[in-house]
C-alpha cells in the first residue's frame, strides 16, 4: 500500500517513518507538515492510505478530509492527541485512529484494519461525506491554480458552472477548474449561500444585483459584477423563496 504522513511535528513523522519501513506491503511515498501541501498530495498521487494528524494549524485533518473528492480519497487513519479527536475520528467512519502516545503494537494494529478495508469497498467516500458533516459548511474552498493549490474563501466565489465532471468556480477577477460535480460542491460549500439558477449553474446569493423577466417564466440575472445570466423557471421559485424577491 501506498502512504502518505501528515503531521506538524517532525518527531511524530519520523515516528510514522520508522515503523512502517518493517512491513513488507507499505511504502511510504510522501511525507507533509501542513494540510495545504498534503491535500494537493493526495489528489496528486492517489496513495491508498494517509496517515492524517487532525490539530495542524492553517487547515487541521478534519478539513483536509472535507476537501476531498468522495470517490477518489484515501482511506484515512486519524492521528490525534485529543481524546475527543480520536472518538470523532470513529464517528467519521475513518480506518483508525491513533492517539497520541501510541506505541508500535497499536500502530501494527491499525495496518491490519487498513488493509482489512482495502479489501471493501465504499470506506474512503464514507469518511469524506461524514467529515464534511463535521465541519459543517466549509467557509474555505481548495481550488487549482498553477500546479498548487489556492485556498480561497467561500464568500467570494461569485457563481459555480458544471462542465461534466467539473466545476468553473468564478470569483471577481479568476476562474478555477475543481474536480467535482456541482451537486457535491454544492453540499459542501452550503445551499444557503448559493441558489441554482439552472441544472448547470449555481450563484452567490449576495452577489445578486436585480432580476428582470423575459418570456415563459424566465428571468435576466444581473450579478453586482455586472455580468447577465439567465434564471430558468424551473429555478425560479427556490431563488424567490430564498432572496423574499
Amino acid at each position: 500500500m501506498r502512504a502518505f504522513i501528515v503531521d506538524d511535528e517532525a518527531p511524530a513523522r519520523a515516528k510514522l517513518r520508522l515503523w512502517p519501513a518493517k512491513q513488507p506491503d507499505v511504502e511510504i511515498v510522501g511525507e507533509f507538515a501542513d494540510g495545504l501541501s498534503a491535500a494537493q498530495g493526495i489528489i496528486a498521487s492517489a496513495p491508498d492510505v494517509v496517515f492524517l494528524d487532525v490539530q495542524m494549524p492553517g487547515l487541521g485533518g478534519l478539513e483536509v478530509a472535507a476537501q476531498l473528492e468522495p470517490e477518489d480519497a484515501p482511506l484515512l487513519v486519524f492521528v490525534t492527541a485529543y481524546d475527543a479527536h480520536a472518538l470523532a475520528a470513529f464517528d467519521l467512519n475513518a480506518v483508525d485512529y491513533l492517539l497520541k502516545p501510541y506505541d508500535e503494537d497499536r500502530f501494527r494494529r491499525a495496518l491490519d484494519r487498513v488493509r482489512e478495508r482495502l479489501e471493501s469497498p465504499g470506506g474512503p467516500a464514507a469518511a469524506v461525506h461524514a467529515a464534511r458533516a463535521r465541519v459543517g459548511t466549509s467557509e474555505r474552498l481548495l481550488v487549482p491554480a498553477g500546479g498548487a493549490l489556492r485556498l480561497i474563501d467561500c464568500s467570494s466565489v461569485h457563481m459555480l458552472e458544471a462542465d461534466d465532471n467539473y466545476v468553473h468556480v468564478h470569483t471577481a477577477d479568476q476562474r478555477y477548474l475543481v474536480r467535482r460535480t456541482l451537486r457535491d460542491l454544492l453540499q459542501q460549500l452550503g445551499e444557503q449561500r448559493f441558489v441554482r439558477i439552472h441544472k448547470s449553474t449555481a450563484v452567490n446569493i449576495a452577489e445578486i444585483d436585480s432580476l428582470a423577466p423575459l418570456f415563459k417564466g424566465d428571468y435576466e440575472l444581473r450579478l453586482r459584477s455586472g455580468k447577465l445570466l439567465r434564471l430558468s423557471r424551473r429555478y425560479a421559485a427556490e431563488l424567490f423563496a430564498r432572496t423574499g424577491r
